[in-house]
Parts: C-alpha cells; structure tokens; sequence
C-alpha cells in the first residue's frame, strides 16, 4: 500500500508541475481565418490557411491548434488529426471543476477559502514556483491563479462522485468518463478530452449554453480572467503533465475578445521535459494570435 500511494503521489507531483492556465461540418470551415504578416502584428491584411500556421510550431511539430472565430464561424487548424486526438485535461479540467463546484452550491463564491492541511498535503518544493504558493489557505480565485492542485482536489471530494459524474456528463466535457478516483480523474487517468472538444466546450461556455446557472458562469468567466489592455481581453487556463517517459503534455485553452469578435483556442504542444513545454504553451500562443493579427506581440 506505502509503495502504491508513492507513486500515485509521484504521478500527481508530476502532473502538477505542468499546471502553475467538432463535428464532420466543423472540418469542412478548417480553412481560414484573418492572418496578419508578423511584422505588422494588430493589422489582419488576409484570410490565414493551415500553412500559415506551420512556421510557428516548428519546434512543436507534433502539437495542435484549433482556432475558432465567433464572428465568421470559422475554424483554422495545425495539425487537423493531432485537434481530434484526446488526453488527459490535466489542469484545464479546473475550468470545469470551479463551474461545478459554483452551480451545486458547494462553494459560494470565487473568495470561498478552503484550508491547507498540511497533513494531508504536505508542503514540498516551498521554494520552486508554482509550489511555493500552494501551502496556504487558499480563495476559488487564488488557488485558479496558482493552479493549487490540492484545492481542487478537495473541492472535488465535496462534490462527490455522484454528482461530479453527472455533471461532466451532463456538460459534454470530453469523453465524459469520470470513473476514476473523484479527486484524480483528470490528472492522467479516465477523463480525455481533445483540442477540438476544448474549444467547443469553451463555446459552448462563453455563449451560455451549458446547463448551470448564469450565476455560475459570471463568476468562472471573471476568474479565468488572465490580461486586459485597450485592445484586447484574454481569458485561459493551462495545464500539462507527463504522458510517458520523456514525454510531456503541455495545455494552453481559452478564449480573446477583441472590439468587435471573440476567438477561442486550444493549444496541445509535446516535449520531451516540463521546461521545454512549461512557458512555450502560452508563448506559442501569443505568438500565433499576434501572428493572425488579434493580439499585438
């Protein structure tokens, strides 16, 4: 039993390290969206094609990109067959799980503190980022911020299992298995979810059509808040993990609302460390949102 609860610790340690943010007729609008030249970010001067977008995963050949814009109802796409391919949500699932915590009414608010227990979760790495930030009381909104796993953990043992497998049913979240442990289930174990099915459900969230209350959503949406400048809002979460040896996962999902669109992403890059995919999956990012012309560099 000691040397099973080592590894499961072990596995979770290491899926936490990643964390400190379609349909046939889908495929057939894969084609295009507004592209920018990249000297002239902010300035979107033509419509982009899956092979604009090629330059920008060089090193991430084996990653994905799904981009979808509200307005034109457009989808653009890297790497079409890696979009359809599901796995672990790692830390994305928080965007889910603080929905569902909200809408059944097991915690109130985004400023809802849950203690640390330092016995059951045991402080390491105190001064490594984002560990550091973990070993307190910690708010809905921080511990979303610092990607506290052991929140979310809790938070998930207070819903309980019944109710957390109906909800990610009921929400369409993926392959809607929660069948494994209710406080693990989204750190490489039963639930999967692809970059295609990331971006639906962020659809899906923003324009209100899941079945939770606004109330709900009004508080995730202000949460998931990540920058704000005169030109732009983004909004997102990462996450990440280790698929295998020497190979890790790295998330970066979300959404921009500009003056006059809102565009949703998901980003699935792989790398043989956590470092090499640790700052990259919102870099990359960035990068190709500046690149389209929706974000200045």
């Amino acid at each position: 039993m000691r040397l099973r609860a080592a590894l499961l610790n072990a596995l979770l340690l290491l899926s936490a390290l990643a964390c400190a943010t379609p349909t046939d007729a889908d495929s057939t609008r894969t084609a295009s969206t507004r592209t920018a030249d990249p000297q002239t970010q902010g300035a979107p001067a033509r419509e982009a094609s899956p092979a604009d977008l090629e330059p920008f995963f060089k090193e991430f050949p084996n990653g994905a990109f799904v981009l979808y814009d509200l307005k034109r109802d457009r989808y653009l796409r890297y790497n079409e067959a890696r979009c359809r391919e599901r796995f672990s949500p790692f830390s994305t699932f928080k965007i889910p799980n603080s929905l569902i915590g909200l809408d059944t009414g097991v915690i109130p608010d985004a400023e809802f503190v849950i203690k640390w227990d330092e016995k059951k979760y045991p402080a390491h790495d105190r001064d490594t980022l984002p560990f550091s930030a973990w070993w307190q009381d910690q708010t809905l909104r921080t511990a979303f911020k610092r990607s506290a796993v052991w929140y979310y953990r809790e938070l998930a043992l207070k819903v309980g299992e019944k109710r957390m497998r109906e909800y990610v049913r009921n929400l369409h979240y993926g392959n809607e298995d929660a069948s494994g442990p209710v406080n693990n289930f989204w750190l490489n174990s039963s639930l999967k979810i692809s970059a295609d099915e990331q971006v639906d459900f962020l659809k899906r969230l923003y324009r209100e059509e899941l079945p939770v209350s606004k109330r709900s959503l009004a508080i995730l949406k202000d949460i998931v808040k990540l920058e704000e400048t005169p030109d732009y809002k983004l909004s997102g979460k990462t996450g990440g993990g280790p698929l295998a040896e020497n190979r890790y996962l790295g998330w970066f999902v979300g959404y921009v609302e500009t003056k006059d669109n809102t565009y949703f992403f998901a980003t699935e890059i792989e790398g043989t460390t956590y470092l090499s995919i640790r700052d990259e999956r919102i870099a990359l990012t960035k990068r190709v949102l500046a690149g389209l012309g929706y974000i200045r560099g």
